[in-house]
């Protein structure tokens, strides 16, 4: 492969499997949504937008280079635990399964393995540790080693995200922090982008010899460390960005939260006559 251009924006990464598996959610979704009946329409939109991004993540240009480009790889992450994830926790599949799903779904939702993989805690601590361990460690190079692999990496982004961004949002079931504790929770989250991509941009030799194989013809070991801190820039900037970007419906959440909870505790003082 050559070095990358602007008529290499039409190529796709189209596979099967992937493809099959984003038309069967959005078909289970449909189904789901057309059975409750009462099913607002918003989270389905936030679905199918979701399913968008992941198709475009990991099917496009994105994911036809992101084996041969680290800013392409880092790219495709961020799309998919920090745009596709969010949006995946505002369509609040939990919910459609327990007002609609099986028997055994919903007892399984109920389950004390779900509710400590849906415990805040739990959510907080998978997106710190899983950051850093799949862009500083070895398993990169395990991924660029084995598809497989690179497939459970990006589902899990999806996974993790969405483990996160439920709690951020609180829209789903499930224990619920405090609005502005909500806010403190995805701040927290912020330091580890920027520890992560600054890590990468002060690498002082190629971090994941994988690249060097799968980089394009022509490439050299300067190039390619260029692209590494590319991608780490990617990182700091853009995660830190988009961890802002969430935090603006959250401050906005809490101020109606503020101002709902003012008027009922005003309502309380009135009937006190005080």
């Amino acid at each position: 492969m050559n070095e990358f251009s602007w008529s290499h924006l039409n190529h796709w990464h189209l596979g099967i499997v992937p493809v099959v598996l984003l038309l069967g959610a959005g078909c289970l979704y449909a189904v789901g949504a057309r059975r409750a009946k009462d099913w607002p329409l918003a989270p389905s939109l936030f679905f199918y937008l979701g399913l968008v991004v992941t198709f475009l993540a990991t099917q496009s240009v994105i994911g036809y280079f992101d084996m041969e480009y680290f800013s392409a790889h880092m790219v495709q992450h961020l799309l998919l635990i920090m745009a596709a994830a969010p949006l995946f926790a505002c369509a609040r599949p939990l919910d459609l399964i327990s007002k609609v799903g099986p028997l055994w779904a919903k007892k399984f939702i109920d389950g004390r393995f779900m509710r400590v993989l849906l415990h805040p805690l739990f959510g907080f601590a998978a997106y710190v540790v899983f950051i850093p361990v799949t862009h500083l460690t070895g398993l990169f190079d395990l991924m660029m080693k084995y598809s497989l692999v690179h497939h459970a990496e990006q589902i899990a982004f999806l996974v993790i995200g969405y483990l996160f961004f439920r709690v951020a949002f609180g829209l789903e079931r499930g224990m619920k922090l405090h609005p502005g504790l909500r806010l403190v929770y995805v701040m927290g989250a912020v330091p580890v982008d920027t520890f992560t991509g600054l890590a990468l941009i002060m690498s002082v030799k190629n971090p994941f010899p994988g690249y060097a194989a799968m980089a394009p013809m022509g490439s050299t070991p300067a190039s390619i460390l260029d692209n590494v801190k590319l991608g780490g820039s990617i990182m700091w900037i853009g995660g830190d960005g988009l961890m802002l970007l969430a935090c603006i419906p959250l401050v906005v959440m809490w101020v109606k939260w503020e101002t709902i909870r003012t008027r009922e505790i005003d309502a309380e003082l009135d009937e006190l006559g005080l």
